[in-house]
């Protein structure tokens, strides 16, 4: 079944150790979409760890200032009362899905959106806007700031990366990664931030980021984790996905091109858990 639904590969792991591992395609790294907004998420949380931002803060004060006072005022007040769990939580609508137009974080905050209603709306904007505030708190670019504090530590080299036309850190989506590396970020959760016995990570950033934070058709959302029941997961939209089960200390997994058929291997996947 997975060779038709295209799976590139998949892992499993019990207790920290491997117990499947098979590629039906080259082992290199593919295209993670979505699920690279889980490793925004982490940045978020390391640059928090560190105090350089605060969830609790208005997503506004990490932006340059010459963006704001171009944005209408009435628009300009009430964007500046977001905080930044708002956009982690995927709770500002009125967004378009993907950002567009020569400079995406200009032409985003001249979108007239509602910014009164709280309710999930899933969009590629909210984790743009978390990735550029979280690279200006950092001080810099956010891949360099996360090598020695995220990728390094994680077995992860010189990941690829996708970044605007001003060469900001895209935050949604445009990472390369290989099945293993996906599996490491899944282990620092898992693990509550601990990963190979160091600690990358607050056990309380690990727990606030993958609880459910709030509701959706789908299950619920944390800070760009899926929840569902007593499991959550890093999701990509056509079948990469990570699935954590820290009840059952177990991971799952896998990467593919599944354009069509990408529920049908995360049923498989769901179902092999529930069993195991």
């Amino acid at each position: 079944m997975v060779q038709v639904l295209n799976v590139h590969g998949i892992e499993i792991f019990h207790n920290s150790d491997i117990i499947f591992r098979r590629m039906w395609h080259d082992d290199i790294r593919y295209p993670i979409y979505s699920a690279t907004k889980s490793f925004t998420a982490t940045a978020v949380g390391i640059a928090e760890d560190e105090g350089r931002i605060s969830v609790d803060a208005p997503l506004s004060e990490y932006l340059e200032k010459k963006y704001l006072q171009n944005m209408p005022e009435n628009l300009r007040q009430d964007f500046c009362k977001l905080t930044v769990r708002r956009f982690l939580t995927m709770s500002v609508s009125g967004y378009p899905f993907r950002p567009s137009g020569d400079d995406w974080l200009e032409t985003i905050l001249q979108i007239n959106a509602d910014y009164s209603r709280t309710s999930f709306s899933y969009t590629n904007v909210s984790a743009y806007l978390v990735g550029i505030a979280c690279e200006n708190a950092a001080g810099g670019n956010l891949t360099e700031y996360l090598n020695s504090r995220l990728f390094e530590p994680l077995e992860i080299r010189n990941p690829q990366c996708q970044y605007d036309f001003q060469g900001r850190f895209y935050g949604a989506t445009g990472m390369y990664l290989t099945v293993h590396e996906l599996s490491n970020l899944g282990q620092l959760y898992l693990q509550n931030g601990i990963f190979n016995n160091k600690r990358i990570l607050s056990e309380k950033w690990a727990n606030e980021a993958t609880k459910l934070q709030i509701d959706n058709p789908d299950g619920g959302y944390g800070y760009f984790f899926w929840r569902n029941g007593s499991h959550f997961s890093i999701s990509g939209k056509w079948g990469q996905k990570c699935l954590i089960y820290p009840q059952k200390n177990l991971i799952i997994t896998y990467l593919g091109n599944m354009t069509e058929h990408s529920g049908k291997m995360q049923s498989v996947a769901e179902s092999f858990a529930e069993s195991y």
